[in-house]
């Protein structure tokens, strides 16, 4: 057999932590111009499955999408309450 065995960090689960971190920003990033604590709760959500998946390749990309999400999740709050604009 000439394939190499798939290891940890290479496996199915490091693909699917690098969409959901993927994910979890873009949801983040919505979360700032549109309903901040269902989409930016839910978006750090899944980040934070993305860091209890990520292992070698996209640990720095789950741990980043963690950070981006709360942070948006912050900032969407204050422009809702400034604007006078619904929270959920």
């Amino acid at each position: 057999m000439s394939s190499l065995p798939v290891t940890r960090e290479e496996g199915p689960a490091e693909t699917i932590a690098g969409f959901l971190s993927a994910l979890a920003i873009f949801g983040g990033l919505i979360a700032i111009a549109q309903r901040p604590v269902t989409i930016g709760l839910f978006s750090l959500f899944i980040g934070l499955v993305a860091a209890a998946l990520a292992g070698g390749r996209h640990k720095n990309l789950a741990a980043a999408a963690v950070a981006i999400a709360a942070s948006c999740w912050l900032v969407g709050m204050i422009v809702c309450v400034l604007t006078n604009r619904p929270l959920w």
